[in-house]
Parts: structure tokens; sequence; C-alpha cells
């Protein structure tokens, strides 16, 4: 079916850009790391597959996900969410699934999606672009947060980042 059209689109889910990836900062887990690395070499080789047909493969990062379960496990809501910073000071530049799937919603209507093609985007990276928001109205930058305060051991703080 993905190869009968023109312009068909194949998302992976992954996380981490290929940056930070590639800097082996998921290093304190092999096994984690390692399945990282493969989704980013599936997407670059089913792009390659994929081209004949004019079609392209993407993988999405979320940031932070405030999933079921870690709302859960924060004893929080998407309506508290906020609540659960006090224990975890870098959940705030958490975001919610939606975000990820308004993310994935922008690239599958582009007519020009193949310009992606074979690459790992950041649902911070793509909101600016494609305009979108998260539920809270903001733009939440994750990837550019971890690695400029929360790697850093700084504190906490979104400032700029949402």
């Amino acid at each position: 079916m993905l190869i009968r059209r023109p312009g068909g689109l194949v998302v992976e889910m992954t996380d981490g850009t290929a940056e930070y990836n590639a800097a082996c900062r998921h290093h304190e887990n092999f096994y984690y790391d390692l399945v990282k690395a493969a989704v980013q070499r599936m997407t670059i080789a089913r792009a390659y597959e994929l081209r004949p047909y004019q079609a392209s493969a993407v993988a999405v990062t979320p940031g932070w996900m405030r999933s079921e379960d870690m709302l859960d496990f924060y004893g929080v809501t998407e309506g508290t969410w906020r609540e659960a910073t006090t224990r975890v000071p870098h959940f705030c530049i958490s975001e919610s699934p939606t975000y990820t799937g308004r993310a994935v919603t922008a690239l599958a209507a582009d007519a020009e999606v193949a310009r992606w093609s074979g690459q790992v985007l950041s649902t911070g990276q793509l909101a600016p672009i494609y305009g979108f928001t998260d539920t809270d109205g903001t733009q939440p930058d994750c990837w550019r947060y971890v690695v400029e305060v929360q790697d850093k051991n700084l504190p906490a703080d979104d400032h700029g980042y949402r």
C-alpha cells in the first residue's frame, strides 16, 4: 500500500536526536542505546529503499513524554503535570503525546515531506517549522534543553525552551 501512490510516508518513533545519540549519551544502558541506533539506521535504509517509489521514511523523537504511565508514576494528571517538577525539576520540559501526534500529522500533510526522508526529527525542531503547539500552547524544545541545561547539571528552567 505504501508504494502504490507517490508520497507515502513511514514514521518510526525513537528517543534522542541523531546528534544526541551519536554522542552516545545513552551509554549508561548499552541495549537501550543499541535499539535507538537501530531505529536511526532503519530510517536511513528505508528512505533509500523507498526513494524509487517517491515515498519517504523519517524517525520522530518526542521529548520527555508526559505519557499516562509517566503521569501515573509522578502522581499527577495532564492538568496538574507541573506539580511533578517539585520532585523532578527537569520534568518542566516535558511534552504531551498530543505534541508528537501533531508533529506526525504535520509531516503526513506536507507535500514536500521527502526533504526530511532519512532523518531523525524532533518534535521541538518541527513545531516552529509547521506552526503546531503542545496542548498548553507552547512549543517545547526538549532536546535542546537536555543538551544546554539538563546534561550540564544546571538548575531546571524551561524559559526559552517552550
